[in-house]
């Protein structure tokens, strides 16, 4: 017959099909293979309505590799295609009549169509130079096939397939070339491996013959074994989803291997959330929260994302659409019905349901995470360990936009309780009299429960949380409040927890000691915005506080970042009056204002190590220490 071509818009959508639209030449395996489970549905859907007594037992796929001939064979036993249906489908690319069908089959329960678009069939000439689709129509006694060998055009004669219905699609692959390599593609463990990927879960088995090798005597000290090679007809997929199943017929083991296997790590998850979701978003999800981050979840490198299926096929690996980066650690895959797919399964158009699916996501794992809190501590606990960084970023990313979903996730260390608590505990246990939650911040727990300005506000009873990750304070900043209670820094110069009489007495401090405090802040000139007197010190004879919304120990995380313009914190150093420091520095302002402002300098970068900031110039406060000790 006559060779026909395509038409021409059909001609171009080949060639950038063949040429770019795929990421991976793999996928032409996927494609076909669903196209093949498509046509069975059909017949069983055409059996189920004309009682023709057919059972899902009665379809198969069946995949033959020949590498002498270098042919890649898939057979299917589905509905088939007449003459007029090849040269209608097949004629023009984005037509297979799978749309059509769905639209009616969508009505019975125990028909799913996969392929919604014809274009996949021609992701078959990434790898094949010549490609054959040989077909018998269901009730036909005539087949036919089509024949290509690409965007030149087609032709359909007679063909002599002898199975009742069904469709024999053959391919002649490409020979190797320097980039790539088209052999693999006859490879039984290469085909066995790519539909264990793509197409574990089509609802019909896929059968290929595999060669094995089995002992064939007995070894003996004088006999040595002896092998011969097999072959059987063994089925590649497991074709039944775990998260098609109820939560009844699993064990924690069926979980854990799953989890195991499919993500592969080492390690059992610490949760699991395995739902079936109708209605608004109709979807199957099971997700997995890792017992630990893997070793490259902080870097650039890692991608987050759910596996995405689409009526058992894996349509994405890594769909990010369908996670928050603040639950970017969560590992798992969700199965959908209803979405939208475009020109090939690898492309997503980002509908209306694709974000209710993201949404009702987001909100399954924010529960289980609050389950795990309320229930489980212990594990909440180690969970935090290894994710709460992300957590905490994920309340200072994005402005801010998910302050009100995260904050009752987030927990720190208390310096009452002596463990991480979280901030609604925090809020229950306070005082009536207090107005703030108080926090400060530093390197580690010990760090901070070793500075000046905690030593007062526990001795008064009030709680403390200790912020130890860089983090955490614009974290907590970004929130700004929890439940109408501002949030404030003990390292600031605006906290003040004194009674009335103390302010008055440390003001007239202050107003006595004027002069020595004026001399005091011109000796450090801009390195302070401020010096002055105070009473929230205690044992210490001097601390570092700031003024503003930028405290010192971010200006340090600041400070570590890769830019020319340094953010600076308005420091204030604070005297304790009642030190014996204190006199040492009135007897200097009357008999030695030189050697005063040696003081000075000593006392700010002592300030500036209990803060756990490195001083400037770390000689010249050596010698200016030593000059003090002679």
């Amino acid at each position: 017959m006559a060779k026909k071509q395509f038409k021409a818009e059909s001609k171009r959508l080949l060639e950038l099909m063949i040429n770019s639209i795929y990421t991976h030449k793999e996928i032409f395996l996927r494609e076909l293979v669903s196209n093949a489970s498509d046509a069975m549905d059909k017949l069983y859907y055409k059996s189920m309505t004309e009682n023709l007594g057919l059972s899902r037992g009665d379809f198969e796929i069946n995949i033959t590799p020949d590498k002498d001939a270098r042919t890649l064979t898939i057979t299917d036993n589905g509905i088939g295609m007449t003459k007029d249906e090849l040269e209608k489908n097949l004629g023009v690319i984005a037509k297979s009549g799978s749309l059509d069908f769905k639209k009616t089959a969508d009505e019975i329960e125990d028909v799913s169509v996969i392929g919604q678009f014809g274009v996949g069939f021609y992701s078959a000439f990434m790898v094949a130079k010549k490609v054959t689709v040989e077909s018998k129509a269901y009730g036909s006694d005539e087949a036919f096939v089509w024949t290509s060998e690409g965007a030149d055009g087609f032709s359909v004669d007679s063909g002599q397939l002898t199975m009742d219905s069904g469709t024999k699609i053959t391919m002649w692959i490409k020979e190797n070339t320097d980039e790539e390599r088209y052999d693999e593609f006859l490879e039984q463990y290469r085909i066995k491996n790519i539909i264990t990927k793509y197409s574990d879960y089509i609802r019909y088995p896929i059968k290929m013959e595999m060669k094995s090798s089995r002992l064939k005597n007995e070894p003996d000290e004088d006999t040595p074994a002896e092998y011969e090679d097999t072959f059987e007809i063994k089925t590649l997929n497991s074709m039944v989803p775990i998260w098609k199943k109820t939560k009844s017929e699993l064990k924690d083991e069926d979980y854990h291997n799953f989890y195991k296997d499919k993500f592969m790590d080492f390690t059992e998850p610490m949760s699991i959330i395995h739902e079936k979701t109708e209605g608004t978003a109709t979807y199957s999800s099971l997700m997995f929260i890792p017992a630990k981050a893997p070793f490259d979840f902080y870097t650039k490198e890692y991608e987050k994302g759910l596996q995405l299926y689409s009526s058992g096929v894996m349509i994405m690996d890594k769909c990010s659409d369908l996670l928050p980066d603040h639950f970017s650690f969560v590992r798992g895959l969700v199965d959908s019905e209803d979405l939208s797919l475009n020109i090939s399964r690898e492309m997503l158009q980002h509908d209306r349901q694709l974000k209710v699916i993201a949404k009702s996501i987001d909100k399954s794992i924010r529960s289980e995470l609050k389950k795990m809190l309320t229930n489980d501590r212990e594990k909440y606990k180690k969970f935090w360990e290894a994710f709460g960084t992300q957590l905490k970023f994920g309340v200072y990313n994005s402005f801010g936009q998910n302050t009100d979903a995260l904050k009752d996730l987030l927990v720190f260390h208390s310096s009452s309780e002596n463990a991480l608590t979280t901030l609604g505990e925090y809020t229950d246990r306070m005082k009536e009299s207090q107005d703030s939650i108080y926090y400060a911040a530093g390197d580690s727990v010990t760090r901070i429960d070793s500075l000046p300005q905690v030593e007062t506000l526990k001795d008064k009873g009030f709680e403390i949380l200790y912020l130890t990750e860089n983090v955490d304070e614009f974290c907590l900043q970004m929130l700004a409040n929890y439940n109408d209670k501002p949030f404030k820094s003990i390292q600031s110069a605006d906290v003040d927890v004194s009674d009335e009489s103390e302010k008055d007495e440390i003001k007239k401090i202050n107003d006595e000691s004027k002069d020595l405090l004026t001399v005091m802040k011109e000796a450090l000139g801009e390195k302070v915005a401020d010096v002055r007197v105070s009473k929230r010190l205690k044992s210490h004879p001097v601390c570092l506080t700031s003024s503003g919304l930028l405290t010192t120990q971010m200006e340090k995380v600041l400070s570590q970042m890769p830019t020319d313009n340094k953010a600076k914190a308005d420091k204030v150093l604070e005297i304790n009056s009642n030190h014996a420091i204190f006199e040492k520095l009135q007897f200097l302002l009357d008999n030695d204002k030189e050697k005063l402002s040696t003081y000075a300098e000593i006392l700010y970068n002592q300030a500036l190590l209990i803060e756990g900031i490195a001083v400037e110039n770390p000689s010249d406060f050596v010698s200016k220490m030593c000059e003090m000790l002679v």
